[in-house]
């Protein structure tokens, strides 16, 4: 390979080939970036708040949030080559999350079960309103694979909801 064919391939854009058009490509993927970042928030968030259970039902709680702290991050990987597939890029640092994130992040050094159930409770009902929009985004572009996934994702995030709404009540 040549000096000046090597160097091409180096600074080549990643250019994912697809029959989306550069809007489509350019706003899904701003909008899956996004959700990206807030799915990671919140997987983060979620796992936090499992390490740091405490209380009467804490075996109960701990395995609720170790479950649904897996369900969120299996969602990333998905998210993150759905934009690929569509020919845009996605996150490249905890910085770049921090700067697209949507959800708050929570420091304390001690939350209580229960505020932690109804902050991780209203945190998936914000990502579902999230998911939501860009499902509405993905049928202005026509782009039913990526709306395919989010209404798995929909679905499982109005379950993980439901369940901290009512081991919260």
């Amino acid at each position: 390979m040549t000096k000046e064919k090597s160097k091409a391939l180096k600074t080549a854009k990643l250019q994912t080939p697809t029959n989306l058009s550069s809007n489509a490509t350019k706003d899904l993927s701003g909008a899956l970036t996004a959700l990206l970042a807030d799915v990671f928030t919140l997987y983060l968030k979620t796992k936090n708040f499992h390490w740091h259970m405490s209380g009467p039902h804490f075996r109960d709680y701990h395995l609720m949030l170790d479950e649904q702290g897996d369900q969120i991050f299996a969602m990333t990987d998905p998210l993150a080559e759905r934009v690929r597939k569509i020919g845009g890029t996605t996150l490249r640092s905890i910085g770049h999350i921090s700067r697209l994130q949507r959800l708050a992040d929570n420091d304390a050094d001690f939350v209580t079960a229960p505020d932690m159930l109804a902050e991780l409770r209203d945190d998936n009902e914000r990502l579902t309103a999230s998911m939501r929009e860009t499902h509405e985004l993905c049928d202005e572009h026509k782009d039913v694979a990526t709306a395919s996934l989010l209404e798995v994702w929909i679905d499982e995030a109005e379950r993980r909801t439901w369940f901290l709404y009512e081991a919260g009540r």
